[in-house]
């Protein structure tokens, strides 16, 4: 699941899709989207499962849950949206990473945990204007088959306008069950066209590794879901002895923390990864032992990497593990926490911030690389491995 920019200018648009950096045992599944760059139709979660929930003591700038719970409840019994009234609070609250779903929508973003959703194969993101266009399209997908390219503006799903929707919107109405049609209105080069496609069950890879001349191994993490984290440490593993390696988190909108530790793992001898507080308590992620030390490594950056990916990339930088190249990334640092509201919706309301090694928080100012690159990143880093001795 898949820069930065023109597809999200303000905070609140991506508000409702914000990353879960932290998931506490509620009765719901897990899951929530970016509104930009996250998976197919518009993301998968970032999670981690924890126990233990602090005292309800909203900071400023979040929601109080309580009051959101309150108005969700007080909608219910009239007879009214209890989500909508739990936006109107939430939005009210300045919490600009809060967010309100619905069931549907809960359910269908925490399959993508699992690197597998039900859609046309497409990633979908809002312009300032409102305007919504694809940004990617996956290959072999039904969006793929029928002609989608990135770049298309979307105008409309099934007759429905999706012009000035939250990305979480124009995502619950491209899903749906495997086999059902759906109808896509688009414009092309100022041209419109209208396309029916089927949904699919879908499924991406998120790590994917390839070889470069010199042994340099290339490891791209798409998004942390399930299993990632081991996939990454298992390339190290496969990777040529002594040869460098190149952790590409461009583009990357994060995904379960769990996993992202573990990635980081695969490149630090255990110790800390990073710290958070959640309602004013600290608490602390770990790498677990074992990991490769030695190996030169550069990680790749720029302003899609988010959330999870701007943690393990904080955890290498801080740890003088990894040369960062790139651009500075998109400082998503909050924490996120998930409470089931009368009438079923699901409130994500930001509870705290996490911290690099070093202390630094990434909530706002992202992470600066330590060399700066654009389009010619892969060939900085190529350069840097080879000032390293590798792959010269």
């Amino acid at each position: 699941m898949p820069g930065l920019p023109a597809l999200c200018l303000r905070p609140r648009d991506l508000r409702r899709g914000a990353f879960l950096t932290l998931l506490f045992a509620v009765s719901v599944g897990a899951a929530a989207a970016t509104g930009c760059w996250g998976g197919p139709e518009g993301g998968p979660a970032a999670v981690l499962t924890s126990a233990e929930e602090p005292e309800a003591v909203p900071a400023p700038g979040t929601a109080d849950r309580e009051a959101v719970a309150r108005a969700a409840a007080e909608a219910v019994a009239e007879g009214k949206s209890g989500k909508k009234a739990a936006e109107e609070v939430v939005s009210r609250s300045g919490d600009r990473w809060g967010a309100v779903y619905d069931q549907g929508e809960y359910a269908a973003f925490a399959e993508a945990l699992d690197g597998r959703w039900t859609g046309v194969g497409l990633w979908a993101g809002r312009r300032g204007d409102g305007r919504i266009e694809v940004d990617r399209v996956q290959p072999d997908s039904p969006a793929e088959r029928a002609g989608l390219r990135a770049g298309d503006r979307l105008l409309s799903v099934d007759g429905r306008s999706v012009t000035g929707l939250a990305v979480a919107d124009v995502v619950a109405r491209l899903r749906g069950e495997a086999g059902t049609p759906v109808v896509l209105r688009l414009s092309r080069d100022g041209a419109d066209l209208t396309e029916t496609v089927r949904r699919e069950e879908l499924r991406a890879d998120p790590v994917t590794v390839r070889r470069l001349a010199g042994g340099i191994t290339v490891i791209k993490v798409a998004s942390f879901t399930r299993g990632s984290g081991e996939r990454v440490r298992e390339a190290v593993r496969q990777a040529p002895p002594g040869a460098g390696v190149m952790l590409d988190l461009r583009g990357n909108p994060g995904g379960l923390v769990t996993e992202a530790v573990t990635a980081a793992s695969a490149f630090l001898d255990g110790g800390l990864v990073a710290t958070y507080d959640v309602r004013g308590s600290e608490r602390a992620l770990y790498a677990p032992p074992g990991g490769d030390t030695d190996r030169p490594l550069v990680a790749l950056v720029d302003g899609g990497t988010m959330s999870a990916a701007e943690l393990v990339t904080g955890a290498l930088q801080d740890r003088g593990r990894a040369v960062t190249v790139g651009t500075r990334t998109f400082g998503k640092g909050s924490v996120q926490m998930p409470t089931q509201l009368p009438g079923g919706a699901v409130a994500e309301l930001t509870v705290g911030t996490y911290r690099t090694p070093a202390g630094r928080s990434l909530d706002g100012g992202g992470i600066t690389p330590d060399l700066a690159a654009g389009e010619g990143a892969e060939e900085r880093a190529r350069s840097v491995l080879g000032g390293l001795g590798v792959g010269s």
